[in-house]
């Protein structure tokens, strides 16, 4: 049974719903559909599971994008209705013709839509009697080809007397290919030496060689083949000996009293009760400012870009419909934009969008939903459909990137130190990342705002990872607490917030131990440690380069901390690090893969391996370079 029929304008306006559906919803299925699917551009999708407590729907929906109406069906899940589909293209249509944009009520809808609902039911009714039913192929008989035996070594056994293998299974063995030694070592038949190669197509005790006539001569092959060998060996011997003259052996370094060529860093260090020496200076006027701070100007000049987009697509049109049928539509416009008119468009943005590094199930989908909001709308005139669609993935992309909340982690800082209590963050992510360059860039950051900053060490697994966050705590000048290796990291961040509210810190930064997001044991103790002491921030922490391994990652992440978390509410991925930014040139995918898959947004972007080159990302900056 229909659970809820609702239209409703883009703008939140409801305009009609199903009267005669008596029990209400539970939950919010329809906020959460408009919530995390239709503005995360996600409306490509075919269907959306919502889960309440003691109910499991399924949406459907469909736009009409002339009129900017939106359409959506909710039932049961378990039900599997088969007419929702045809229900939802009827009401359009038929709502689309009464639709005035200055009317708010449409009562006299009900009976339309009762008649409509008859009509798709029956239909299905009658698709389900009109299905053949398929019946099961015996064993004994197939295609009228006798088989005995079973399966042996991945092949079928054919009887002696039956047909010829004609490129039936995929390996290419045929009945007459019995007993011909296989790559795994077993043979398909009877057992046969190795050196019997020959083995020829019998059918009905005479030899197949009409298949032969006009095949390539074999020994006339190999006969040329050692032929011109022997020539190419001399070749080959003779730059191999050229090359090992000119071959250049590496110098020994010598070592000797001369200074380095390179400037060593004389960084300001404490000694072991936290004094400072007679050559410490303020860590700012060492290190500089962070680029958190200075603010990116990024210069239009995307107009010239689109230009030239326009006249290939223009180029191409002239080709496929004429010259005069090109321009005659670009002056009047099209009527309505169809499928078919933006799929080159689209597949140009796909392959463009996918050499960017963006995975390519995030490509498509963004391409499916572009389309989705663009079917059915009049082009204007004097405009192409490439430029159309192109300012429309570029608004689409600015959606994605665009955070949904604000996250200003200063203004929460001040907020729970009002509270006397200290903000907490937590780097998590998969190995050799950079969680703790970066956990230390973040600490620059925050010390340049007078924000009192302490640093837990809480990987105990990997080793090295102690020494390298306690020399990050010696050159900012900042107190670490650690406990060593093989301890109970939960424990040891407990330990360190708890120390922290003591002394007074307003931040600790947690570094956590990479782990990948298949490893189950350490994927238990990550949801451990954020489950027992609930951070403020839980930031993960990934490479620019990855590409398709984004989504998995990130996905796994939060499926793992959702599941092994025993809150009815876990803490899930609250902001993404990008790490090795400066590395990537125009690569700058893996940053919209990671928002599109997880909805957090990218709060800190690392661009260098000094503490002040970590930096903000710049929505116009990435959406021009993907496009570009």
């Amino acid at each position: 049974m229909l659970e809820q029929l609702l239209i409703f304008t883009r703008g939140g306006l409801i305009l009609w719903t199903c009267k005669e559906i008596g029990n209400a919803l539970k939950g919010s299925p329809i906020d959460t559909l408009i919530r995390s699917c239709l503005l995360e551009e996600r409306s490509g999708l075919a269907s959306f599971n919502y889960d309440a407590p003691g109910a499991a729907y399924t949406l459907k929906w469909t736009f009409h994008n002339e009129l900017g109406l939106v359409f959506v069906a909710v039932y049961q899940r378990i039900l599997h209705l088969l007419y929702v589909d045809d229900l939802l293209s009827m009401v359009k249509r038929e709502f689309a013709e009464i639709y005035d944009p200055k009317r708010t009520v449409y009562r006299e809808f009900d009976a339309t839509f009762k008649q409509l609902k008859m009509e798709a039911e029956a239909r299905a009714e009658e698709l389900k009697k009109s299905k053949p039913v398929s019946k099961p192929v015996s064993n004994g008989k197939r295609q009228g080809h006798g088989q005995k035996g079973g399966y042996d070594g991945g092949n079928k056994n054919r009887s002696e007397g039956g047909l010829a293998n004609d490129g039936g299974d995929g390996d290419g063995e045929g009945e007459g290919h019995k007993g011909h030694k296989m790559e795994n070592g077993y043979a398909n038949g009877n057992h046969v030496g190795v050196k019997d190669s020959k083995v020829t197509t019998v059918v009905k005790g005479k030899e197949n060689a009409s298949s032969n006539n006009g095949a390539f001569d074999v020994n006339k092959l190999q006969k040329l083949r050692s032929k011109g060998g022997k020539k190419t060996d001399t070749v080959d011997n003779k730059v191999s000996k050229e090359d090992t003259k000119k071959k250049i052996t590496k110098k020994n370094r010598v070592w000797d009293d001369k200074p380095p060529p390179t400037k060593l860093d004389f960084t300001p260090t404490v000694d072991a009760n936290g004094n400072g020496n007679d050559n410490v200076h303020d860590v700012a006027e060492v290190h500089g400012e962070s680029m958190m701070d200075i603010e990116e100007v990024v210069s239009s000049d995307s107009e010239s870009e689109d230009d030239e987009e326009v006249g290939k697509e223009t180029k191409l049109d002239a080709k496929k419909k004429g010259w005069f049928s090109s321009m005659f539509q670009s002056i009047a416009g099209k009527a309505n934009l169809e499928k078919a008119d933006l799929e080159p468009a689209l597949k140009a943005l796909k392959d463009r969008l996918m050499t960017k590094n963006v995975a390519e199930e995030i490509a498509e989908k963004l391409c499916e939903s572009v389309s989705a909001s663009l079917e059915g709308k009049k082009l204007a005139s004097f405009t192409r459909v490439s430029s159309t669609v192109q300012a429309a993935m570029e608004e689409a992309l600015v959606r994605i990137l665009t955070p949904r909340r604000s996250i200003d982690i200063l203004r929460d800082v001040h907020a729970a130190k009002e509270q006397n209590k200290p903000y907490v963050v937590v780097f998590v992510g998969v190995n050799g990342v950079g969680k703790s360059t970066n956990l230390a860039k973040v600490a620059y950051w925050l010390l340049q705002h007078k924000v009192s900053v302490m640093m837990a060490a809480c990987d105990t697994f990997r080793s090295g990872a102690v020494e390298q966050l306690r020399t990050h705590a010696r050159r900012l000048q900042i107190p670490i607490f650690e406990k060593g290796y093989e301890k109970d990291p939960a424990i040891v961040a407990k330990e360190a917030i708890q120390e922290a509210a003591r002394n007074g810190s307003d931040v600790v930064l947690v570094d956590t131990a990479g782990r990948m997001q298949d490893n189950e044991p350490l994927m238990r103790a990550l949801s451990k440690l954020v489950n027992l002491n609930n951070p403020d921030l839980v930031l993960f922490v990934g490479e620019a380069l990855v590409g398709n391994d984004a989504v998995d990652q990130l996905s796994k992440f939060n499926q793992k901390l959702a599941d092994l978390s025993t809150s009815p509410s876990p803490r899930l991925i609250d902001g993404i690090l990008l790490t090795k930014f400066d590395t990537i040139d125009d690569k700058v995918g893996a940053a919209l893969s990671m928002v599109y898959v997880s909805g957090a947004p990218v709060m800190f972007v690392g661009c260098g391996q000094s503490y002040t080159d970590l930096k903000k990302l710049n929505v116009k900056s990435i959406v021009k370079t993907l496009l570009a």
